[in-house]
């Protein structure tokens, strides 16, 4: 996306329900810590690091699939988001959705960010323990 869509320019797809448009966020979530970068990028750094150590906990675990699996999207979203801050010094977001609630309308995603929310969901509401 990064190469394909211009700044500034936004294009409608799925009938206008969704809005592509290339943001470059410099901060963490809704863009918190815009100003500090480093250490947005240093704090995912750490968390993505900390998190991989529990991932690999769970794979010496037999089961455990449903967590697994909620770690790996989240991994996979956490370090790409976290790949590109140390690299770039920003995350490049492009959609958002075309709602009527403006506040959620405001917010511009990346595949990742969508990764790291399902993996979380999964996490939160999966059955298996890490302490079993």
């Amino acid at each position: 996306m990064e190469k394909e869509l211009e700044s500034g320019k936004t294009r409608e797809i799925l009938k206008g329900r969704i809005l592509l448009r290339k943001y470059h966020n410099e901060g963490a979530c809704l863009n918190l810590g815009e100003k500090k970068s480093k250490a947005v990028a240093a704090v995912s750094l750490l968390l993505t690091a900390a998190l991989s150590l529990v991932f690999l906990f769970t794979l010496t675990k037999r089961g455990c699939a449903a967590l697994k699996t909620g770690l790996s999207l989240l991994l996979g979203g956490a370090w790409s988001n976290t790949y590109d801050r140390l690299k770039r010094k920003y995350v490049v977001d492009y959609f958002s959705f075309n709602v009527r609630w403006k506040p959620l309308r405001q917010i511009i995603f990346n595949l990742s960010d969508f990764c790291i929310l399902i993996g979380a969901l999964v996490v939160a509401f999966q059955g298996d323990s890490i302490a079993d």
